[in-house]
């Protein structure tokens, strides 16, 4: 069986770290229904925003609301400060940056 430290003392990984957040990477990468849940999750219990929920999961604004209303989950109307407001908007944009060619 393969340890995290085999990793990092093969000089694979600088970190125990590293190498955890580089295998969750690749799981959800691969595992895209573990993003979606992952991302009701993180909206139900850490408040995070529609946004930033469907950034995690990996897909768009509109598809991440459906998939809350599909799981009975009545998604908020929108920011409730203007931090917040901020914060959607440079989600966004990260979001459409990655995605332009």
């Amino acid at each position: 069986m393969i340890e995290i430290q085999d990793l990092v003392n093969a000089k694979l990984y600088e970190s125990e770290e590293a190498a955890w957040q580089d295998a969750l990477h690749h799981l959800l990468r691969s595992r895209p229904e573990l993003r979606v849940r992952l991302a009701i999750y993180r909206y139900q219990t850490d408040a995070i925003s529609l946004a930033k929920a469907a950034d995690l999961a990996g897909v768009s604004w509109a598809q991440m609301r459906e998939i809350l209303l599909e799981q009975g989950i009545t998604p908020a109307l929108g920011p409730e400060t203007m931090a917040e407001a901020q914060d959607d908007v440079d989600t966004l944009r990260q979001h459409l940056a990655h995605k332009a060619p």
